[in-house]
């Protein structure tokens, strides 16, 4: 009996090939606006699910409560407060963008360095020397692309209509997959195992696991720890808080601490006589920076016992490859791909390496 498969000719192929990436190309550019809203659901989907059960349960199973409950959680500790925050930085930046765009700018002559013991007065003499040589001409030169760089961020951040779109979409893909999960979550682990029957579960847990340590050890942290330095920073009356605060976030994210962002502020207020605003800026700087010491750790033990190094790896390298969320890219995949290194070397299947860790670690 003749194979069908020998009935196939070259040109039959190659028209097939053509076909399904044809198809493949237009699927994709057709779903394309909608990738970025369904990621972030799909983020914080995966991150809430069992406050979604929990509320569920103590509503006596009735999920339609539930999934409007959770949506008006969304909506009044994330949706509202980000809209409310890049209105606020859109409005604070406009006299940063005419600052940097004028022609008045003037560089402080900073006589208190010659105070400094020791090395106060070599700081004072290299800093007017910058001034009086090629740094001045240099910052002469950059200064009109300070205003545009600024201006054209700022411009970026004003297309609030595209912003509004995606924040709508991650809410209704949210609410989808909220009413949904348990089907949603079928379908995956049966196409998970059609590619590997072996692993394909355990791959799915390992996404899940690893999603939520970064959006609790790495996110929440860079939220919280921002969220206490905007307080100081208004409180003690540091203008262009908002901004400050959101580059606090950035700060923590990439994993510098906001300390980067807080030390000029204090420097700021010394500078203009505010000693005592400006010590207590400092304690309460002091307080920030090692409360992320003892909440990243402690958020995620909570998601998964994970590698903290590869999380913290992976949440750099994908910030920097895909942009912000390349937040869980990136750990998503290093700890995937340490998993499947650790259990070949093994010689066993994923699924039995980490039956065995968490045998382990339940016993330790």
């Amino acid at each position: 009996m003749q194979n069908p498969k020998e009935k196939m000719d070259l040109s039959q192929f190659i028209l097939s090939l053509i076909f399904i990436i044809a198809i493949s190309i237009t699927s994709f550019l057709i779903i394309k606006p909608f990738i970025l809203g369904f990621l972030w659901a799909s983020t914080i989907v995966i991150t809430t699910w069992p406050i979604l059960l929990k509320i569920q349960k103590f509503l006596g199973g009735k999920r339609i409560i539930a999934v409007i409950s959770m949506i008006t959680i969304l909506l009044l500790f994330i949706i509202i407060p980000i809209v409310l925050l890049i209105n606020s930085l859109i409005t604070t930046s406009i006299p940063i963008i005419h600052w940097c765009s004028s022609n008045t700018l003037e560089f402080p002559e900073l006589i208190w360095l010659q105070d400094i013991p020791l090395i106060g007065k070599k700081i004072f003499i290299s800093y007017h020397t910058l001034l009086d040589s090629n740094g001045a001409e240099l910052i002469k030169e950059i200064r009109p692309y300070m205003g545009r760089t600024t201006q054209f961020i700022i411009l970026q951040a004003k297309n609030f209509g595209l912003f509004i779109i995606h924040l709508t979409l991650t809410l209704v893909f949210s609410t989808l997959l909220y009413w949904n999960g348990e089907k949603i979550s079928y379908i995956i682990h049966q196409f998970a195992s059609r590619i590997s029957s072996e692993n394909g579960d355990a791959i799915i847990s390992l996404t899940v696991r690893a999603i939520r340590s970064v959006v609790l050890g790495v996110l929440v942290t860079a939220l919280i720890q921002a969220f206490l330095s905007g307080i100081g920073l208004l409180i003690l009356n540091v203008p262009y808080w908002t901004l400050l605060m959101l580059l606090i976030v950035f700060s923590c994210l990439v994993q510098l601490g906001p300390l980067p962002i807080l030390i000029p502020s204090i420097i700021w207020l010394y500078w203009n006589d505010n000693n005592t605003w400006g010590t207590l800026l400092l304690i309460w700087s002091l307080f920030v920076f090692i409360l992320d010491n003892i909440l990243r750790p402690f958020f995620i033990r909570i998601g998964s016992d994970l590698p903290t190094f590869l999380i913290l790896s992976g949440v750099i390298g994908g910030l920097l490859i895909f942009g912000i969320i390349g937040l869980f890219i990136g750990p998503v995949v290093l700890i995937i791909l340490y998993r499947l290194t650790i259990a070949w070397i093994h010689g066993i299947s994923i699924n039995a390496f980490l039956n065995d860790v968490n045998i382990k670690s339940k016993i330790n």
